[in-house]
């Protein structure tokens, strides 16, 4: 058995095979992790959703930005401004079930790998995490948002989802302002400064980081108790400079690679038009 972790898909459909097949990747046997950002920008996004449901136990989610946004555009929750890819998606007949599937899908993922260097933690999330946080309270975070996103009340928080502000993180923060700053850690942040306020304009490289601001996975937080696997960050190139942290999205919808990284040896694979 193998794990392997995917990086930002984003509706292509067509390299997601190609990839999975080259690494011979067989369902039930095998597990595949997905970073988020399934769907929008890419062509086939329905096609994609419909394929990774059906992997069912071979298939670990958390949620994106963009699997948010569908979700809250099939809710009628979301601005009505904005580009998207998702019409198709949004039209189809099972849309319903498939925004349900990605409802019940969590922000972050918590697993225990046995890898060739022995047990090893991982934490799969999209964006990001606070500086000040633990695993343990990630985890607890995570699990609001993922409460409020599966309840009765769930259109109220997609409604409420949008908008930069609070700016940080700060354990008095309660309802919808508490429910919006943890979901843009998870699935939003690359810069914050030392005390957690979001950056979330600066989508650059490391090279070109806001006066006062560095990249979410610089300050010493959770990589002392898990390592990490993110997306959401093309410009790193799949680069941290951290050997605990990876960062999977390598840009494949912005014409470069689509990424995948094996667990148990720390292998990379990827797949371009190239």
């Amino acid at each position: 058995m193998s794990t392997y972790v995917v990086g930002d898909i984003q509706g292509c459909y067509k390299p997601l095979r190609k990839l999975l097949k080259n690494i011979g990747f067989k369902p039930g046997r095998d597990q595949l992790w997905c970073v988020g950002d399934l769907v929008n920008r890419g062509p086939r996004s329905l096609k994609t959703l419909r394929f990774l449901a059906d992997l069912g136990d071979s298939c670990r989610v958390v949620l994106g930005n963009h699997d948010l946004h569908f979700i809250a555009k099939h809710e009628g929750c979301a601005p009505p401004k904005g580009r998207h890819t998702l019409d198709e998606l949004l039209a189809a007949p099972d849309a319903k079930s498939l925004s349900d599937w990605l409802r019940a899908q969590p922000l972050t993922y918590f697993d225990c790998i046995d890898t060739n260097h022995g047990l090893q933690n991982f934490l799969m999330l999209h964006a990001g995490v606070a500086p000040q946080w633990s695993l343990q309270q990630t985890l607890e975070l995570s699990a609001e948002v993922e409460l409020a996103l599966q309840g009765p009340d769930y259109r109220a928080f997609l409604s409420h989802m949008y908008g930069d502000r609070p700016r940080r993180w700060h354990d008095g923060l309660e309802g919808l302002d508490r429910l919006r700053v943890i979901t843009n850690y998870l699935t939003r942040v690359r810069y914050v400064d030392a005390i957690g306020n979001l950056q979330l304009s600066a989508k650059e490289g490391l090279a070109l980081a806001p006066r006062g601001y560095k990249p979410w996975f610089m300050y010493e937080t959770l990589s002392h108790e898990t390592q990490l696997l993110f997306g959401h960050w093309a410009a790193l190139e799949g680069r941290t400079g951290k050997n605990r942290v990876h960062a999977l999205d390598t840009g494949f919808v912005w014409g470069r690679e689509l990424t995948a990284l094996r667990l148990e040896d720390g292998r990379r694979f990827a797949y371009s038009k190239k």
